[in-house]
């Protein structure tokens, strides 16, 4: 349907559409899910401590808790979102929207680490089969353009809002107790739940052929290679984990991984067409998800350790201090969609990226004795960034995607993001461990974190490089059009 000032409810020609009627209430339900997913990774690290404490948990089995969630996040994310084409977007949705409700309850009964680990495990695989087949629905039921894209900028916008406001959130509720942390979620999604039932539209899995299969060989290898894969990456932040032993489980994920490439190719009915692979936009944009996200979560991670360990700021504190970088849930919706309409996606992508770059740099020289008006600049840069870079990557990663396929580039998508976000923690873990020196105090820890900022710098700057790359692409292709 074409957006027309002659129609209630919307925008004049040339401005942004306005969203209205049920259309605004699915989305309203679908964002907050996503913001649903972010505030509960962003309560459970300011909870941890507590955690801790009262469950009697070593390091190491902490750290699990977040693992554990990236681990079924990140290692069935490609099969729930194909799981939504193929058994309904609503079927799926509704279904782990359930299971987050129940097991996300567990982890907030949890008397044993072990139970919490398990409940964490089982929520990330829930928000792996969740969060495709939400943002499938969004692409299917906007139909490709202005309204589709002033959608999917909300939907980004209300999803970072939940990392920052989460933050504030978890400090505030482990001052009442940790296990609020879990159960606070619990009520948000059952709210979802009960408001989803008779607002998401039904639809129909795509009729299959005589004697089409599932393609089950394939599920097995590609979840198989991702759990693996994430599992690598989550043990190279480790100290002290055996380099021979990632080796060897990169080796089986990259070799499962091959396995499964070699399953799609002679398969009547694969579960990832190889062909939409071969999308260079598609591939550009997963690519500089992927570095955008490893260098946002690992700017966050390190300033919140430097503004807690070397600083001494409570909780709440840190959180209102980085709460600054929530201002992307209000231009992503408002200015974002104006900036895509004037100068094209990719430009746009490519400005979020440069101020990214400019914000951490700008942060690189921190010191011991800095105020919060030193920091100011960096916070509310890093939220620029956000709105420009995250709601347009986005829509380039399901722009052109037919609607058949809308779940498996979601879960592209997704992956992607956590992937970056994955290897962005890894990474800044592994430098500042490297770069500070031992039993050096708090000049030696102020060294390390400053030798850990450089990470995020270098991947931004590699996300516009390849953003810059597609940008060539198209110059170079719109001018043998016109020689032509």
């Amino acid at each position: 349907m074409s957006v027309s000032s002659a129609v209630p409810g919307t925008a004049a020609p040339g401005a942004p559409p306005r969203l209205g009627g049920r259309d605004a209430a699915v989305l309203l339900v679908l964002c907050g899910a996503i913001f649903l997913e972010g505030i509960d990774v962003a309560m459970l690290n300011v909870a941890l401590p507590s955690i801790r404490a009262d469950l009697g948990m070593s390091t190491g089995a902490l750290s699990w808790v977040l693992s554990a969630y990236v681990l079924g996040y990140g290692g069935f994310m490609l099969l729930g979102g194909r799981t939504a084409d193929l058994l309904g977007r609503r079927r799926m949705f509704l279904l782990w929207l359930t299971v987050f409700v129940l097991f996300s309850g567990l982890g907030g009964l949890a008397t044993e680490g072990w139970v919490l680990i398990l409940a964490r495990f089982v929520t990330g695989l829930s928000a792996a089969f969740m969060t495709p087949a939400g943002l499938a629905v969004i692409t299917t039921t906007f139909a490709e353009g202005p309204r589709r894209n002033r959608a999917l900028l909300v939907y980004a916008g209300t999803a970072a809002a939940g990392f920052s406001l989460g933050l504030v959130a978890g400090g505030l509720l482990t001052a009442v107790g940790w296990r609020w942390v879990f159960f606070a979620p619990v009520v948000l999604a059952g709210a979802l739940l009960l408001a989803a039932l008779p607002l998401i539209p039904r639809d129909e899995p795509p009729v299959r052929r005589a004697g089409e299969r599932f393609d089950l060989a394939g599920a097995v290898a590609v979840t198989g290679a991702m759990l693996l894969l994430v599992y690598t990456v989550v043990r190279l932040g480790e100290p002290g984990a055996s380099a021979g032993r990632t080796a060897a489980i990169l080796a089986g994920g990259l070799a499962l991984l091959a396995a499964f490439v070699a399953i799609e190719r002679r398969s009547a009915s694969p579960l990832v067409r190889l062909g939409l692979l071969r999308s260079g936009a598609l591939v550009r944009a997963n690519l500089g998800a992927m570095l955008f996200a490893g260098s946002f979560f690992g700017f966050q991670f390190v300033v919140t350790l430097y503004l807690q360990d070397l600083r001494g700021w409570s909780p709440v504190q840190t959180g209102l201090a980085l709460l600054a970088v929530g201002v992307d849930a209000v231009l992503a919706p408002t200015l974002t969609p104006k900036l895509v309409q004037r100068f094209g996606n990719a430009r746009v992508i490519l400005g979020g990226f440069c101020l990214a770059a400019l914000s951490y740099a700008l942060f690189l020289p921190v010191g011991l004795d800095w105020t919060y008006p030193m920091m100011f600049p960096t916070m509310i840069l890093t939220g620029l960034a956000f709105a420009l870079a995250y709601g347009p990557l986005t829509i380039a990663a399901t722009e052109g995607i037919a609607e058949h396929e809308q779940g498996l580039a979601g879960g592209l998508l997704n992956t992607a993001f956590q992937f970056g976000a994955a290897l962005g923690l890894s990474a800044v873990t592994a430098v500042n461990l490297a770069a500070t020196e031992a039993g050096g105090g708090a000049r030696a820890g102020l060294d390390g974190f400053r030798a850990a900022l450089v990470v995020p710098v270098v991947a931004v700057l590699l996300g516009a490089l390849v953003t810059a790359t597609g940008l060539g692409r198209r110059r170079a292709a719109a001018g043998r059009e016109v020689s032509g």
